[in-house]
């Protein structure tokens, strides 16, 4: 019997604390600037007020469920372009497996690094750290199985 409450304790615990982490209807918030208009763009933290609510954004077609940062490079003149380099913040979207990473293409004269993160002002430097929700997550649960350890 004093298994079966403290399994029912721990797992009462453990959802009680994922239902204070879960906000419902909270927005995802990224910076959105592009340095070529404003030189704060470039900076590793850009100031706050760059940051935006995605959810303003209007799509149809696709729901805003990260934050991108795009590192452009154009290498030589092309077309008329002087070489340079610019950082593009921005809310987005990604079907694809490049959630939480980066990936880099490359043209005719230029390159760019794309990095993707699913955190409130996450783009703002090149490594995205793990969210503070999965780490407490990750430890609320380390905890319930050691303390079912215990209790069996």
């Amino acid at each position: 019997m004093e298994r079966t409450t403290a399994t029912t304790l721990a797992l009462t615990a453990s959802l009680v604390l994922l239902a204070t982490l879960i906000q419902p209807g909270s927005a995802l918030k990224c910076y959105e600037c592009n340095s070529h208009n404003d030189s704060r763009c470039a900076q590793e933290e850009p100031p706050q007020l760059l940051g935006k609510d995605c959810s303003t954004h209007q799509n149809a077609a696709h729901k805003y469920t990260l934050c991108r940062k795009i590192v452009q490079t154009i290498e030589y003149e092309v077309n008329g372009l002087q070489p340079d380099t610019r950082v593009i913040r921005s809310c987005g979207w990604d079907d694809t497996t490049y959630k939480n990473a980066c990936y880099q293409r490359s043209g005719f004269g230029g390159r760019q690094e794309v990095c993707s993160c699913t955190t409130d002002l996450c783009n703002s430097a090149f490594n995205t750290p793990p969210s503070t929700t999965a780490v407490v997550l990750s430890l609320a649960v380390t905890a319930t199985i050691a303390l079912l350890g215990r209790v069996n």
